[in-house]
């Protein structure tokens, strides 16, 4: 084999890993995207669901208080009843 040949042929090797590199850097990036966004979506949930909960805790504030309210309006009632 020549030195032309040996060249070229480790040219060409070089080019090839090259290109693998660039596959495995491209699909490590993709990964990276996907992961990124379902961490994302994740958030978005959880996000969600403690608002919903805050909603729910609201509206239990909301009931206590109108409970409240009824109790010391029937007591008055009764006091000015009797």
């Amino acid at each position: 084999m020549g030195m032309k040949d040996k060249a070229g042929k480790t040219q060409g090797q070089t080019k090839q890993k090259t290109q693998e590199g660039q596959q495995q850097a491209q699909q490590a990036q993709q990964r990276g995207q996907q992961q990124t966004q379902q961490r994302g979506q994740q958030a978005q949930e959880r996000g969600r669901q403690a608002q919903e909960r805050g909603r729910q805790a609201s509206e239990r504030g909301r009931q206590t208080l109108d409970d409240t309210e009824q109790e010391m309006q029937d007591r008055f009632d009764q006091d000015y009843d009797a």
